[in-house]
C-alpha cells in the first residue's frame, strides 16, 4: 500500500466549540496537512460541497445538528459517500457510536485527543481510501479491457464489423424469434466479384481496401436492428429481422447499385467493384437457420454463374433482379 503524505490532504474538522477546532488544526498544521473549519453541521455540509475534504472529523454532539445526521447526509449524496468519517466524541456518549458507525462512520476518536492517536487513525483512512480508490480505478480498467476482449472475440479485424461466429449466433437467435413469433426474417450474402482478380492485379493492401471500402456502402442501408458482418474471405452475411422477401430483395438491389457506384482509392490506384448478392428468407418448416444460409448461398452462386452484379432470390421463388 502506498504511503500517503501530509502534504496535499485536505481535513474538514467540524465542531462547534471554537477551542477544538484551534487545537486540532494546530496539531494537524503541524505534521503537514492542510485543514479547513465548519463550526455546525450546516456549515459544514455547505462547506463539503465546494471543498470535497480527504478526510472528514466530525463532532458527534452539536447543539444545532447532530454529527448523525450530517453523516447520514453525506453518505446519502453519491460524490461525498466515500469521504472517511472519524467521530469526536466525550467518553460519555460512547453508547451512540453504533448509530455512528451505522451512519457511515469509518472510525471516532475520544475527547481529549492524543496527538499519536490521532494521527495514527487519520493516516490510516487516509491510506485505505487512496487504496480503495486505487482498486476502482483498477476494476474500471480491467472492466474496460475485458470489454474490449469481448468485442475482439466477436469483431473481424479487417473490417471492424461482425466476425462470422457472431453472425451465426445472431442468426440461431433471429431465428427462433421468427419461429417462435411467426415472424419475417431475410438473410441477404454478399460477395464481391472477381476479388481473387483485385489481389492478383492490385495486391492484397488495394484488396484488403475494397472490404474496407464496401462496409460503409452497405451500413447506409441497414436499420440498428440489422446485423452485418464478415462471413469468410470476401463473402458478407447481412440479417434482416422482421424483413419480408419482397423487402429483402429490394434492399439487397439498392445495395448493389451503392456499391456499383464505389470508386476506392488504394496505393494511388483508383478501381470499381461490384457485388453478387443471395437473398433467402425464412418459410415455416425450416429446421435450422443453416437451411435459409443454404439458400441464400445457393441464389448467391446462381447470380456468379449468371454473369455476376446481380441480385437473385431463393431458387423456390425463382426472382432475378440487376
Amino acid at each position: 500500500m502506498t504511503l500517503v503524505q501530509p502534504d496535499g490532504c485536505l481535513i474538514l474538522i467540524v465542531d462547534d466549540v471554537r477551542q477544538n477546532l484551534e487545537s486540532l488544526g494546530a496539531m494537524l498544521k503541524q505534521v503537514g496537512y492542510t485543514t479547513t473549519f465548519a463550526s455546525s453541521g450546516k456549515q459544514a455540509l455547505e462547506r463539503v460541497h465546494k471543498i470535497i475534504p480527504d478526510l472528514i472529523l466530525l463532532d458527534l454532539m452539536m447543539a444545532e445538528m447532530s454529527g448523525l445526521s450530517v453523516c447520514e447526509q453525506l453518505k446519502a449524496d453519491p460524490k461525498l459517500a466515500e469521504i472517511p468519517v472519524i467521530f469526536l466524541t466525550a467518553n460519555q456518549e460512547k453508547e451512540k457510536l453504533l448509530d455512528a458507525f451505522a451512519k457511515g462512520a469509518v472510525d471516532y476518536l475520544t475527547k481529549p485527543f492524543n496527538m499519536f492517536e490521532l494521527l495514527a487513525r487519520i493516516r490510516t483512512h487516509l491510506e485505505l481510501k487512496s487504496k480503495q480508490e486505487e482498486l476502482k480505478k483498477s476494476l474500471i480498467e480491467q472492466g474496460k479491457l475485458v470489454k474490449q476482449l469481448e468485442e475482439l472475440a466477436i469483431t473481424d479485424p479487417l473490417t471492424g464489423i461482425w466476425n462470422r461466429r457472431y453472425l451465426y449466433k445472431q442468426a440461431e437467435m433471429e431465428f427462433q424469434r421468427a419461429q417462435r413469433y411467426h415472424q419475417a426474417f431475410s438473410i441477404l450474402m454478399i460477395d464481391i466479384d472477381r476479388f481473387k482478380r483485385i489481389n492478383d492485379s492490385y495486391g492484397h493492401n488495394v484488396g484488403d481496401a475494397a472490404l474496407k471500402a464496401l462496409v460503409p456502402t452497405v451500413k447506409s442501408s441497414l436499420r440498428k436492428t440489422d446485423s452485418f458482418g464478415r462471413f469468410g474471405g470476401e463473402e458478407f452475411l447481412l440479417l434482416l429481422p422482421e424483413t419480408y422477401f419482397d423487402t429483402a430483395l429490394a434492399i439487397a438491389e439498392r445495395i448493389r447499385k451503392s456499391v456499383e457506384k464505389l470508386i476506392i482509392t488504394a496505393q494511388e490506384k483508383m478501381i470499381s467493384i461490384t457485388v453478387s448478392i443471395g437473398v433467402s428468407s425464412y418459410k415455416l418448416g425450416d429446421p435450422t437457420v443453416e437451411t435459409i444460409i443454404q439458400r441464400a448461398d445457393a441464389a448467391l452462386y446462381q447470380a456468379k454463374n449468371q454473369g455476376r452484379n446481380l441480385v437473385i432470390g431463393d431458387s423456390k421463388v425463382n426472382m432475378k433482379i440487376g
